[in-house]
């Protein structure tokens, strides 16, 4: 049962990781109808962002942490958010009212082109980073074995349990949030009642960046490395996440990665770890042919 209880705190910090970057992809489809193939590297950026910072930081003498961890947060936010606005611009916006296959094949590309602009600036070596934050508490103990809760797995959940507050916030009593909400009914009706579509849009994709910025940064300090590569891998889990928590649903997004971590981790623990991304994409299988729309999804009323 100690086992059990360490895996599951385990399972809930990587889900909380896969949590915050499937929030990206489910904005987007909401009110675009489209899938961001090039999100899982726009959180390999905010991790590469993060790592950058940090280490001008610390070069400059930057010593106290938890102010390193805030401009580390602040920086890696607002630039990710800038690559975020990119993309919409040059990847989906030009294509907004092609034929549905053609921005997915742009985001695809912009996928490409940002994990090459990694690996050709920043070399395919895997980055490591001492630990930033320390320490942690011992919840059970027996024999030899000791369930703990890290500081940084403290962090990781803390961080999300606010940023989802914050954006729940902003979604339900902000104009932002109104706007975004009309759009994911009815564009043109939105537009005709003075919503700017096209500003909407962008501040989802800004958004969406920044919240995968977070998840980078968390991947950071609780594994201490980043590659050029970790954006393919995260953003097909956070997908996933997305796709069974129901796409288009914010609160299903977090259950859906909560639940990709879980599976994960406690099939990694019990079984063999090379057959833990089966074990996700079957249960996901499963779950699809009994609930196509996923856990929280919405049927899709046709449009006339």
């Amino acid at each position: 049962m100690d086992y059990f209880a360490q895996q599951l705190i385990n399972g809930l910090v990587l889900g909380s990781i896969y949590g915050l970057i499937a929030i990206g992809y489910t904005m987007v489809y909401g009110i675009v109808g489209m899938i961001n193939f090039a999100h899982g590297d726009i959180f390999m950026i905010g991790g590469f962002i993060a790592l950058i910072t940090f280490l001008i930081l610390v070069s400059i003498g930057l010593t106290a942490v938890p102010l390193i961890l805030l401009v580390v947060l602040l920086v890696s936010m607002a630039v990710t958010a800038v690559y975020g606005w990119a993309v919409e611009r040059i990847a989906y916006r030009p294509l907004r009212h092609s034929f549905r296959l053609a921005p997915m094949l742009s985001a695809i590309g912009m996928s490409f082109v940002l994990s090459n602009f990694s690996q050709v600036t920043q070399g395919a070596q895997v980055k490591p980073i001492p630990p930033l934050i320390t320490g942690g508490h011992s919840l059970y103990e027996q024999g030899d074995f000791t369930v703990r809760l890290s500081n940084v797995q403290i962090a990781v959940v803390l961080t999300t349990v606010v940023l989802l507050a914050i954006f729940t916030w902003v979604v339900s009593r902000t104009r932002l949030g109104r706007d975004m909400r009309a759009c994911e009914q009815d564009q043109t009706m939105a537009a005709l009642l003075g919503v700017d579509v096209d500003r909407t849009i962008s501040m989802t994709f800004v958004i969406g960046a920044a919240l995968a910025a977070v998840a980078g940064i968390m991947y950071l300090l609780y594994y201490g490395l980043v590659d050029f590569f970790m954006g393919f891998v995260a953003g097909i889990k956070a997908f996933t996440a997305a796709v069974l928590g129901g796409i288009g649903s914010l609160p299903g997004a977090m259950l859906g990665g909560l639940a990709i971590g879980l599976i994960e981790t406690l099939w990694s623990a019990y079984f063999s770890v090379e057959y833990k991304d089966v074990a996700a994409f079957s249960i996901l299988i499963v779950v699809l042919i009994f609930m196509p729309t996923g856990l929280l999804g919405r049927p899709e009323v046709e449009k006339v």
